[in-house]
């Protein structure tokens, strides 16, 4: 070997990176076949095609044990992982659900089979970290609440049909109704289905609290009645009221599950809670059955008195993170995974970029923004807070700003089971002003030490 290439196999050696895992296994993982990659020397191959039915998985498992492998790395793709995860999870194995963001091979011709052999190389180096992943409880439950907000999303969209059938036959009753489907609006269009046309006979069923005067009303309610548009109306009626019902059913299989996760704080024994009364019920959309009280038994502390947090979104943020945010070491851990906090770009020792990762909101993120954005307009220190930053920088800086803030209060109650301890309104301005006049009078020195 001549000198020149011991010394080029030196240097290679010197930049090697240090195994940690050197008993570790990479997956690329996809709908039909999964692409398995082992330590070199473990097998005649080190790499191994499998496919995706359920006895591949096991065959999956087995080559792993025969190949000396404690510890996998899989990429995660879709839902296909998931079955993947459960049957190496029920062989012992230690497994890492990596994001595909930090995967991602060097250029060059790509192959499944590269795939496999780079997610290896990077989980034996230790340069991965696993994604969070829920317990099966709060697995189960997040799959329900998530099925629950699509059926409303679904139900949504025939309100929309229904409306637009009344428009199509000048029935201008959104008009005058703030909420075509309350109490009002659900008895008219039901009286219009079973086949009433007269104006006059719908005011039996208008609300005292509507405020539009009753002559207004009857013009609203006057119009061409054409079939093919009351057939759609009643069409679309009824699918609406079918996944009203789902979502009734929906709401049911929620509080098994709430129940079964409150059990262990209450010394095991599960309890009914009793139905929400309709003073506590905020919004037609939160479920039918008292969701504060199972809250309040998981949590231990009362999540529903941060400002802007109502029933749903709470019950939205616990099947998505769990009950156990010890799982992120800090509140800026959690913020981060929510993608909350800006992504700062730092290169010469210069900040060039600080926005916010580009990427979709999770449900839980979702949660935080929708509350933050319902306090823009209240009268407390976060409603300040909101408002100050939308003068600063416009309503999505100001609603991710707040929903950091929302963040973070949840986390440390929940974490650390404090109560929520609002700051006092007139305090918290008196000390935005005293701060606001300490940093002018310090911009005017320097305006005057420049003069």
């Amino acid at each position: 070997m001549s000198k020149e290439t011991k010394n080029k196999t030196k240097r290679a050696s010197s930049l090697s990176l240090p195994v940690v895992n050197p008993d570790a296994a990479g997956i690329d993982v996809s709908a039909t076949m999964h692409m398995v990659a082992v330590p070199a020397g473990r097998d005649t191959g080190q790499v191994k095609q499998f496919g995706a039915f359920t006895e591949d998985l096991h065959a999956i498992a087995r080559w792993l044990q025969t190949c000396n492998v404690s510890t996998v790395a899989m990429e995660s793709t879709g839902v296909y992982w998931k079955q993947l995860y459960l049957v190496l999870m029920e062989y012992g194995f230690k497994v890492s659900l990596v994001n595909a963001r930090h995967v991602k091979n060097v250029t060059g011709r790509k192959t499944d089979m590269d795939d496999a052999q780079w997610i290896q190389k990077l989980h034996s180096c230790g340069l991965l970290n696993s994604c969070f992943l829920p317990d099966d409880m709060t697995e189960s439950l997040r799959s329900l609440v998530r099925h629950r907000k699509s059926l409303l999303e679904d139900s949504s969209k025939y309100v929309l049909r229904m409306q637009k059938s009344l428009e199509l036959m000048n029935i201008k009753v959104q008009g005058v109704l703030s909420d075509v489907m309350g109490k009002t609006g659900s008895a008219i269009i039901k009286a219009i289905i079973d086949g009433h046309r007269e104006p006059e006979y719908f005011l039996q069923f208008v609300d005292a609290r509507v405020k539009a005067d009753r002559a207004t009303i009857v013009k609203s309610l006057t119009g061409n009645w054409r079939d093919d548009q009351l057939f759609l109306l009643e069409e679309n009626y009824a699918l609406y009221q079918l996944l009203k019902q789902r979502v009734d059913n929906c709401d049911r299989k929620i509080e098994s599950f709430l129940q079964l996760q409150a059990a262990p704080n209450i010394d095991g024994i599960i309890e009914v809670a009793e139905p929400a009364t309709k003073k506590k019920k905020k919004s037609k959309n939160e479920p039918s059955f008292d969701v504060s009280s199972y809250l309040l038994r998981i949590h231990q502390v009362d999540v529903t008195s941060i400002y802007g947090i109502s029933n749903a979104t709470a019950l939205q943020i616990l099947s998505e993170t769990g009950p156990d945010l010890s799982k992120w070491e800090t509140d800026k851990h959690f913020i981060s995974w929510l993608n909350l906090c800006p992504n700062n770009k730092i290169t010469g020792g210069k900040l060039i970029s600080s926005s916010v990762m580009k990427k979709k909101a999770g449900n839980a993120t979702q949660a935080f923004r929708s509350a933050a954005n319902t306090i823009q307009k209240s009268d407390h220190w976060l409603g300040d807070y909101f408002r100050r930053m939308k003068s600063k920088g416009g309503n999505k800086y100001a609603i991710i700003a707040t929903a950091r803030k929302l963040a973070i209060i949840y986390y440390n109650m929940v974490r650390f089971k404090k109560d929520f301890e609002p700051l006092n309104t007139e305090e918290y301005r008196e000390k935005y002003k005293t701060a606001k006049i300490a940093y002018l009078e310090k911009q005017l020195l320097k305006l005057k030490a420049v003069g």
